[in-house]
């Protein structure tokens, strides 16, 4: 069965390197259960998995097709959710701010005050200070372009974590629909 996506669906993944491994770990706070995954982008284009074209933050904000990043030979795995509340409008929204990130440098100090409120249990505090898109982390780019459409993950998008956004997807079902289950992309078409 061949999978189709649409623009604004959502894909996570779980790496295995140590970095990823890392992020999960340092998404998790106490009494939550075990992070899933460590990175988030969204889909801006409709087709195949192997089709399809993608926006997400990596040492730069990047435009390019899924299978070229998580295709075979990579390991790591990804899952795709589907937001089932949005308007045309709203999908539009989405796209248009997601395609204003392209081109920018990786907000790495992002990452380090996302690390600095894991010693605070979680708190909102270092987060404040990067909260500006000059220099977008994964999880910041999908959570303020759904905030732009007035869609949020129960959390503020500076604060938002690919763990956060797995959450809501994950027990949001009259909001999302599982596209396609986290596990390894099959082979692709040449």
């Amino acid at each position: 069965m061949t999978v189709q996506v649409k623009p604004a669906d959502i894909f996570l993944t779980r790496g295995h390197s140590f970095i990823s491994k890392a992020i999960r770990f340092f998404s998790t706070t106490i009494g939550e259960k075990r992070t899933k995954v460590n990175h988030v982008g969204v889909i801006i284009s409709e087709g195949t998995l192997e089709e399809c074209i993608v926006i997400e933050a990596l040492s730069r904000v990047k435009k390019h097709r899924l299978c070229e990043q998580y295709g075979p030979p990579k390991k790591d795995e990804i899952a795709i959710f589907r937001p089932t509340n949005l308007t045309e409008e709203e999908i539009n929204i989405i796209i248009k701010e997601a395609n204003k990130q392209v081109g920018r440098s990786y907000g790495y100090w992002k990452i380090v005050t996302h690390f600095l409120d894991w010693f605070l249990l979680g708190a909102y505090v270092f987060r404040r200070l990067t909260q500006n898109g000059n220099y977008p982390i994964c999880s910041w780019l999908v959570a303020h372009a759904f905030s732009k459409a007035n869609k949020h993950f129960d959390v503020n998008p500076g604060a938002a974590e690919p763990d956060d956004i797995w959450d809501f997807v994950t027990l949001h079902k009259d909001k999302y629909e599982e596209i396609y289950p986290l596990k390894r992309l099959g082979k692709t078409k040449s």
